[in-house]
């Protein structure tokens, strides 16, 4: 019989039912409390997530749904989360990523410089904006803006763009033309260029932002009707071409044009040999003014005027003699950054330092992930487009990777300081400086191998030894010189400076020249870049243990990148000039004569270092002086090439009976509709839809430049769909669109390309 305790309902209570999604919702919460002080570091990151996908995708509609969807996403947050962290923080990073797509749209759109349709060429009057000397080519750049087009009466005055750029020879530069100068000259001129190849470096893109319409090179005579005003021989920009003048004149050869650079900014004077052993030895970053030269330029201020001030008792008893120092070390920094012409390194490291010299004058720790987040936030906002360019993302992925490694309390345990003899702690800062260095050329192979398809080996121990010497030994010499040059008692400093340089310069061409100093990696997937960005993110910004899922998306974009094949066909978007991948794995021109920068430029994005071999000299290559016939086995199958190599005309009954027996026509010109190839056609009219190609053939997979639809304001003029012609028996071609990141044409007028990484 069952007791009265049993027949009894149960009084305990049960255990409370959670569902999955609302202990998920608690996890992510306890895990954004404790990550609570990191998540202001992923301000300038959702920013730049929308300023990414306007850059990325092709029109109007796309850039408006995104703004729509992130908008509507932010408001949702607010609403469904309840003010919780999860809902603020995702509410505020979608409204950055709109924030971000309306940003870059709106700079964009406010550009009113319209590219020139078609090359032209003119006589004009125009007014000098900027001279750049370009001593190591022999050629000045002009930056004009066009006042009155001289016609001849016959034809109609072509229309020419508000601001142009072009190279002159510096034997036709006449006396007195200056900055703010009148002159009469005439051009050749052309639209800015596109990507050459897909991978290449988009020159179009760069001049619409900096609101150039032309590019070309000036013709004799050039007359100057009136001279620049005394105001503009007075401006920042005349100031900072005599300095470079003076610095090249005291310190002669290729220390002088570093040391101008060190000082100005001004790299046009290096010469090619030293600037690519500068970038192959992993020391380009010091040509750039940027965070080490701002720095150096704060410290020495501050050390100077503290050091003055605290001679006098009185002022140092009540005056606060550090926030004196600290307000002349702003103002160093700011007028330093306007002298080397506020490029986008320079404004960061400016920013930076600024921030670092307030937390200073509060009381606050200084040097931290914070700050580099206000600077990337800042130099977004004031100039969204530098995101696309390597200098912006070397710069921060730099000091990003420097801060947050010695954030990391295992690190700061190792190389903290610690009481012990000074030997130790020597060896110590050698082996956290080089351990430093480690991880930085880590973080920036990604990088530097997108933009520049080149990633340096040797860098971290070559930097062990020059940034200190630039740091302790150039840059203080350097300016102790410029300031005895007042009294003409510079030469002993510009002789220390000169000697410091060499020694750079022989460690550049040194570690330069070991073996594999440089590894060269063809142009990766979009998408495996944008991968180990986030991975690189994930790791670094985070602190709890989460921050290890980084390596997930790192190790898949590597993976891709490293198993992405080389193409083994380039062809420029002019169809003049084609590069095809050798059995032996190098890169062989179409043209007997092609210019250093197209043979550059086929050499970077085919995965080569050197100089690419001729075809008209491979085995499996039969070249007259009209057309070269190729043979390559890729993929299971043999492919034969044909491309017409000069500017006469092959007679139609002698091309088109050869068209039929090839599987690719590559030519400059418009060909016969009989001339039917049996997998690709590649003439002017394919060309001027595609842009540049670049054909795989183990996975017959045809990339271009132009992307179908493309409505960036670059490019309207530009893009078109990649259209192909598949016959019987020809293996089906995969036709992808890559946006770009270099151009080709005339080496007399060769876009400017950045020399190399900005840290």
């Amino acid at each position: 019989m069952a007791s009265s305790a049993d027949a009894a309902p149960s009084t305990r209570p049960r255990p409370l039912q959670i569902g999955w999604h609302v202990a998920f919702g608690v996890s992510i919460e306890r895990w954004l409390e404790a990550e609570r002080d990191q998540l202001v570091l992923w301000l300038p990151v959702m920013l730049g997530l929308g300023i990414a996908l306007w850059l990325v995708l092709p029109d109007p509609l796309a850039w408006s749904v995104v703004a729509l969807v992130a908008g509507g996403v932010s408001l949702a947050a607010l609403a469904v989360g309840r003010g919780g962290r999860a809902g603020r923080a995702l509410a505020a990073g979608a409204m950055l990523t709109a924030f971000g797509v309306l940003l870059i749209w709106a700079r964009a759109e406010s550009i009113a410089v319209v590219p020139i349709a078609a090359p032209v060429i003119a006589r004009f009057e125009a007014r000098v904006e900027r001279v750049e000397p370009l001593a190591a080519r022999d050629l000045v750049r002009l930056r004009l803006t066009p006042l009155r087009v001289i016609g001849d009466g016959r034809r109609p005055e072509p229309s020419l763009p508000a601001h142009l750029r072009i190279n002159l020879a510096s034997g036709d530069v006449p006396a007195g033309m200056n900055e703010g100068a009148t002159i009469r000259l005439g051009a050749r001129l052309m639209p800015p260029p596109g990507p050459a190849v897909p991978g290449a470096y988009d020159f179009a893109r760069v001049a619409w932002f900096d609101g150039i319409g032309a590019t070309g090179r000036g013709l004799a005579p050039v007359t100057v009707l009136t001279p620049g005003t005394r105001g503009s021989e007075l401006g920042l920009g005349r100031l900072r071409a005599a300095l470079s003048l003076h610095i090249q004149h005291s310190a002669p050869g290729g220390a002088g044009a570093i040391a101008a650079a060190l000082a100005t900014g001004d790299q046009n004077a290096i010469s090619e040999g030293d600037a690519d052993a500068m970038r192959r030895s992993g020391l380009a970053h010091l040509l750039s003014v940027s965070g080490l030269h701002i720095t150096a330029a704060v410290g020495a201020v501050m050390l100077i005027v503290g050091r003055l001030l605290a001679l006098s008792p009185w002022v140092a008893l009540r005056w606060r003699v550090p926030m004196i120092s600290a307000g002349a070390g702003a103002v160093a920094a700011i007028g330093y950054t306007l002298l080397t012409g506020a490029e986008v390194p320079t404004v960061r490291s400016c920013v930076a330092a600024l921030l670092v010299l307030a937390a200073l004058m509060m009381g606050r720790e200084a040097i931290t992930l914070r700050l580099v987040a206000a600077g990337a936030f800042v130099v977004l906002v004031l100039y969204p487009e530098a995101l696309a360019g390597p200098s912006f993302q070397l710069s921060f992925a730099a000091v990003a990777a420097i801060v947050s490694l010695h954030e990391h309390p295992a690190v700061k345990r190792w190389f903290g300081p610690h009481e012990e003899k000074r030997w130790r702690a020597i060896a110590r800062g050698l082996l956290s400086l080089l351990f430093t260095g480690v991880v930085v050329e880590l973080a920036l192979i990604p990088i530097s191998a997108f933009h520049f398809h080149r990633a340096g080996v040797y860098g971290s121990v070559a930097n062990i030894i020059a940034i200190p010497l630039t740091t302790f030994v150039t840059m203080p010499f350097e300016a102790l010189a410029l300031v005895f040059d007042v009294i003409g008692a510079g030469c002993p400093f510009w002789w220390v400076t000169a000697r410091s340089l060499d020694l750079l310069l022989w460690i550049a061409h040194s570690v330069a020249a070991l073996p594999g100093a440089v590894a060269s990696i063809p142009a990766m997937p979009t998408g495996a870049y944008a991968l180990m960005v986030v991975g690189g993110l994930w790791i670094a910004l985070w602190r709890t243990r989460w921050r290890r899922v980084g390596a997930v998306p790192l190790v898949i974009g590597a993976t891709w990148a490293l198993l992405t094949p080389v193409p083994d066909l380039l062809v420029t978007s002019d169809g003049r000039h084609a590069a095809i991948r050798t059995a032996a794995g190098n890169v062989a021109v179409l043209r007997d004569r092609t210019g250093d920068y197209t043979a550059n430029t086929f050499a970077e994005n085919g995965g080569i270092v050197g100089v690419p071999l001729l075809l008209s000299e491979q085995p499996d290559a039969r070249c007259s002086r009209d057309v070269c016939l190729v043979q390559r086995s890729s993929g299971g199958r043999r492919w034969r090439i044909l491309a017409t190599r000069s500017g006469y005309f092959v007679p139609t009954e002698q091309l088109v009976p050869l068209c039929t027996t090839v599987d690719i026509v590559i030519s400059d010109r418009n060909l016969p509709r009989a001339c039917r190839p049996r997998w690709l056609k590649l003439n002017k009219a394919m060309l001027a839809k595609t842009g540049g190609v670049a054909v795989t053939f183990s996975t017959a997979t045809v990339t271009t430049v132009n992307q179908p639809g493309d409505r960036h304001p670059w490019r309207i003029n530009r893009s078109g769909a990649a259209t192909r012609r598949a016959y019987p028996g020809s293996a089906p071609a995969r036709v992808r669109s890559a946006a770009g990141r270099r151009s080709d044409w005339q080496d007399q007028a060769e876009p400017s390309r950045p020399r190399g990484g900005n840290t």
